[in-house]
């Protein structure tokens, strides 16, 4: 097989990946440009990878070492060993495409390391940070894609857009952090309404916890009315690359149902909700 039927290959099986395990923003590749398309789905699909370290070891310094390796293959100490990686392939092809920068794949990684472990979220700030450092950081690579490697301005809306996705990820995911021992509520929010760690970490649902998640939401939808105010600095064309963004004020008012048990599973949008909220949007851009 050539190299270019392998390229092909490993991006056929980035859009394998993405549309397997990140619907939304599989979905909303579909309204990117089909000149950058692939490698659009070649960032997401790392993102993927990264995401799904948690869910399959068995033990934190199992995690370590894979996102250590992918490190090494970003920094470029690995490349013989990422050409046989088929997300790798293509993230590499993407980077040199585009000239994508490093150190904000590296920070990506760096943040997703606190995903391995049982710590609670420090604080509200410590979230934030979290979120700018890998969903945000998604939200800007896109748009240096899809606008040819070039700096497409809007590293703010890219910023807010990152904090509003990732909190209404953060909340409707509840479940399935609490089943590993993990709780994404900061320390400080719980306190503000007398809600404790342990109890997320335990799946146990409460008046206090309620009123903690009522500040997550709202904090949300401030970032999101943010970032679509700062939208204006991008270029139309790129402005495709917030679409995702589209999907946090039906997410907002699922998350704010009454009597909704945050740990219960099943409660996302349809999909058929999500493809309409994403369209009506891509017509406004």
């Amino acid at each position: 097989m050539s190299q270019s039927s392998d390229l092909s290959a490993a991006y056929a099986a980035c859009e394998s990946l993405v549309r397997e395990w990140d619907r939304d923003r599989w979905l909303a590749c579909l309204f990117v440009p089909a000149s950058v398309r692939a490698n659009v789905l070649a960032l997401y699909a790392f993102n993927a990878e990264i995401a799904r370290v948690p869910e399959i070891v068995s033990q934190p310094t199992l995690g370590e070492i894979r996102l250590q390796w992918w490190v090494e293959v970003i920094e470029g100490e690995r490349r013989g060993e990422g050409a046989g990686h088929p997300v790798a392939m293509a993230l590499i092809d993407t980077m040199e495409r585009f000239h994508l920068p490093p150190a904000a794949l590296i920070g990506l990684i760096e943040a997703r390391r606190f995903d391995l472990y049982s710590d609670p979220m420090p604080s509200l700030n410590d979230l934030e940070g979290y979120l700018g450092e890998s969903v945000s950081a998604l939200f800007r690579l896109a748009s240096i894609i899809i606008a040819n490697g070039q700096d497409p301005g809007g590293a703010q809306a890219a910023g807010h857009a990152g904090v509003a996705y990732g909190l209404v990820e953060i909340l409707g995911a509840m479940g399935e952090h609490a089943a590993r021992g993990q709780c994404f509520i900061p320390r400080d929010v719980l306190a503000r309404s007398g809600a404790l760690p342990e109890a997320v970490a335990d799946a146990l649902a409460s008046p206090a916890l309620e009123g903690a998640l009522a500040e997550l939401q709202a904090r949300a939808r401030h970032h999101e009315a943010a970032a679509m105010g700062d939208a204006g600095l991008l270029n139309a064309p790129v402005r495709v690359a917030l679409l995702p963004l589209a999907l946090v004020p039906a997410r907002l008012r699922l998350l704010g149902k009454a009597g909704r048990d945050p740990f219960a599973p099943g409660q996302d949008l349809s999909q058929w909700r999500a493809q309409w909220s994403l369209w009506r949007a891509a017509r406004r851009l």
